[in-house]
């Protein structure tokens, strides 16, 4: 499947060229860029961490940059002057900002982490956008960005990819560059932006290439610090610069493994971390996810409880329902990790997003009428037993540590008569693609959904171009597993879905090729994985 720029809506506008443009280094005789009277402006280009977009909506889209002359600074400010910065915003209808239809002037300070957070209203729906931000004399990169169709159209396509699991240590970040050189409209986080560990403490089996600045993330300075090392990559600036983003976190984001109020150590001595040590962590590990990620005014968080989960309508096309596994769960069954027998899996009070967040997504099944219903999430939904025989052998921080949980959710996309449903993940560092089914020890139960599950872009590092799980002889409803870095690339339709699973060779040496490992199609209407590559 070879996706090129294209028309996005039916009877649309033709979209334009998609080259993120490096702004000069001042701005004489542009429009709207003359400075406000006696603002601060930093001696040195204070856009070290890029611009990005996230959240569209048909009238709207959010614009974020953070302002940073030293971006690792272990104070977490970026070495900017403890004083606020007028930034100047702009976006525009072509790539050389001539035609802007909106500009507006933000203030940039301290105590938010020197981010901007831009929500312009009145755009047009289902078109392409370019965006800059201005500090004095400085000019921003200039991104691309789109905003959603109307509600009542059927775009033609949606080009859209999805990622998760970036390890800044196992590996450079050229899946994202690759993944922006296929010109997405629309790019889906899946968690894992970035790793809380201190260097050498989290070893690929390949060798890390690059080491953390800075101790492992406990505080506010701390996961600043990270995410802003994190943002000053190339590659990912260029996967930001490249279409809106939507972002949910996973466990990395905070703590790993982490559920709701518990730690992964939280009966290790030597950590002594208590749950009032785990909220305050959690607390400022929120503070610093909205600061560095284009999220709209209704995720900033309160303390240490911060709503990401919510939809995104896509037309009649698509609706996204971008969920939240982390926060709202109970705790891992059986001690966590993979276990055999557990009974407390099976628990019927026990959920993996929380009965909020569950009635939260049956609702929005009930009242779906899009074309494709899409689940944004985080970990192995399908079952996956990794022992022949009676006995279980499975996942607890995956949806196998709560099956009636994912019953429930099952079962509501069924009752609902949602036309086409499909689970994404990220979490597990490889590729799958897998068919759900409400009984998955019956053999003919039929299938009524699909899960796709993109790799890491360098976590746990190269892999193996041969490998493919043992686990797939044991579950027939998993259908494809590869073990190499990557991300997946769809292209949706009213008729069908087209996915492409995209892999690199290495991910410890820089300009990898990406190729196309597995292709399969889901078509309207019907349940199932076709593959057709």
């Amino acid at each position: 499947m070879e996706i090129t720029r294209r028309t996005v809506l039916s009877g649309g506008a033709a979209a334009g060229a998609l080259t993120v443009l490096a702004a000069p280094g001042s701005a004489t005789g542009a429009p709207g860029t003359r400075p406000l009277a006696r603002s601060a402006s930093p001696r040195v280009s204070p856009f070290e961490l890029g611009v990005a977009s996230g959240d569209p909506l048909p009238d709207s889209v959010v614009l974020w940059t953070r302002l940073a002359v030293d971006p690792t600074a272990e104070d977490g400010l970026g070495g900017m002057a403890r004083r606020p910065y007028a930034v100047r915003w702009e976006i525009a209808r072509d790539p050389q900002m001539r035609r802007v239809v909106e500009r507006g002037v933000v203030e940039a300070r301290a105590e938010s982490g020197y981010a901007v957070h831009v929500e312009p209203r009145g755009l047009q729906a289902g078109r392409e956008y370019w965006y800059r931000f201005r500090v004095g004399g400085h000019l921003s990169p200039v991104g691309r960005t789109m905003t959603a169709p109307a509600r009542h159209e059927m775009p033609a396509v949606l080009a859209m990819s999805f990622a998760s699991c970036s390890q800044y240590e196992h590996g450079y970040f050229t899946a994202y560059r690759r993944l922006a050189q296929d010109q997405p409209d629309l790019v889906l986080h899946l968690g894992d932006y970035q790793y809380e560990y201190t260097k050498q403490s989290y070893l690929s089996p390949t060798g890390n290439v690059r080491d953390h600045d800075g101790p492992e993330t406990v505080d506010l300075a701390s996961y600043r610090q990270r995410h802003a090392q994190y943002k000053s990559d190339p590659d990912l600036q260029l996967a930001h610069a490249t279409a809106p983003w939507l972002v949910v976190w996973d466990d990395h984001e905070v703590d790993n493994n982490w559920a709701d109020d518990v730690p992964e150590n939280s009966d290790a001595a030597q950590w002594n971390d208590t749950t009032a040590r785990f909220v305050r962590r959690r607390a400022q590990a929120f503070q610093a996810y909205y600061e560095n990620m284009p999220l709209r005014r209704a995720s900033v968080p309160r303390g240490a409880d911060m709503k990401i989960y919510r939809r995104l309508h896509w037309g009649r096309l698509a609706t996204f329902h971008m969920m939240d596994t982390r926060q709202y769960r109970d705790d891992q069954a059986c001690g966590d990790g993979w276990t055999i027998d557990c009974d407390e899996r099976l628990d019927e009070t026990r959920s993996l997003p929380g009965m909020a967040q569950e009635r939260w997504l049956l609702d929005g099944f009930e009242r779906s009428r899009a074309r494709w219903d899409v689940l944004g999430q985080q970990v192995f939904f399908a079952e996956q037993d990794a022992l022949a025989g009676p006995s279980y052998r499975t996942s607890m921080d995956g949806w196998d540590g709560y099956v009636p949980s994912r019953r429930r959710i099952t079962q509501g996309w069924v009752d609902a008569g949602v036309r086409n449903p499909v689970v994404l993940t990220g979490d597990v560092h490889k590729h799958w693609a897998n068919d759900l089914r409400l009984d998955y020890q019956d053999t003919d139960s039929p299938v009524v959904g699909s899960e796709l599950v993109c790799s890491s872009i360098t976590s746990t590092g190269n892999g193996s171009p041969t490998w493919q799980s043992p686990n797939m002889a044991l579950n027939p409803h998993l259908r494809f597993s590869a073990d190499q870095r990557g991300y997946v690339r769809t292209a949706i339709t009213k008729e069908k879905m087209s996915v492409d699973y995209r892999s690199l060779p290495s991910v410890t040496t820089t300009d990898a090729a990406a190729y196309t490992q597995a292709s399969f199609e889901l078509h309207d209407g019907q349940r199932g994985l076709e593959r057709t590559r």
